[in-house]
């Protein structure tokens, strides 16, 4: 029953407006992070780790949270008009299965677009004229994005559920991003969900912000992700909630 959910909300992403978001969207920090490389070259001289510090001081921070709102949003959407939630409801499918179904599809989509800035990140290097390819520890902090992507999308979700609005539960992601960035450079970083995606791309350092803290990561990611869930299926079972 949950891959026939999966299912479903895939049909609802062919074709829709989000995939202009994940193509455009992640282009604008990629630019911005190459030219302040190239602007500050002379300074910035450890080639694609300096890069990196660019591109993800604008990516992790104020792009990447908003972008899974809109994911998450979007899955809500059709549900969150008129009467189709209590259709939704009346089905023969399991509230668990209904929740994690988007849950997955949006997830899914977040992976698809830790792709997209990864070839972005190496396009830009190639344009500013950096040698080779970047080392593997990049690629394994995109990675590592996703486990922090993963404990938002399912906020994110609880949020898109009970707030019937598109815009609201993306503003509120943007909100809690800065904030995240705040709570990024406190000892309590690792306990702020969306400083986890902050953390786990490295974002703005070039030497791991994480350090001997990566367990605590781990499990913070996977105990947001688990009590995200449990809550939206709760709500989802128990009540309708209207905005």
């Amino acid at each position: 029953m949950l891959i026939s959910c999966i299912k479903a909300e895939q049909l609802k992403l062919k074709r829709s407006f989000i995939w202009i978001a994940f193509f455009l969207l992640p282009v604008i920090p990629a630019f911005m992070g190459v030219n302040n490389y190239l602007n500050n070259i002379e300074v910035l001289t450890s080639d694609w780790y300096s890069l990196w510090t660019q591109e993800t001081l604008f990516y992790s921070n104020f792009f990447f949270g908003p972008m899974i709102a809109i994911y998450s949003a979007y899955l809500w959407r059709v549900e969150n008009f008129q009467h189709n939630r209590n259709a939704l409801m009346t089905a023969p499918v399991p509230v668990f299965c209904v929740f994690l179904g988007k849950l997955i599809s949006a997830f899914c989509v977040t992976v698809l677009t830790q792709i997209w800035v990864g070839l972005l990140f190496i396009i830009t290097g190639k344009l500013a004229g950096l040698e080779g390819l970047p080392d593997a520890v990049i690629f394994m902090w995109l990675f590592r994005g996703l486990l922090g992507g993963l404990a938002v999308t399912a906020l994110q979700c609880v949020l898109s559920m009970v707030i019937r609005s598109f815009a609201l539960p993306v503003g509120l992601a943007a909100i809690a991003s800065i904030v995240g960035l705040l709570a990024s450079n406190t000892s309590l970083g690792c306990f702020y969900p969306y400083s986890l995606m902050i953390f786990g791309m490295n974002a703005n350092r070039s030497d791991d912000m994480l350090g001997s803290s990566v367990v605590l990561f781990i499990i913070s990611s996977l105990i947001y992700t688990f009590l995200f869930s449990v809550l939206g299926i709760q709500i989802l079972k128990k009540t309708d909630v209207k905005a």
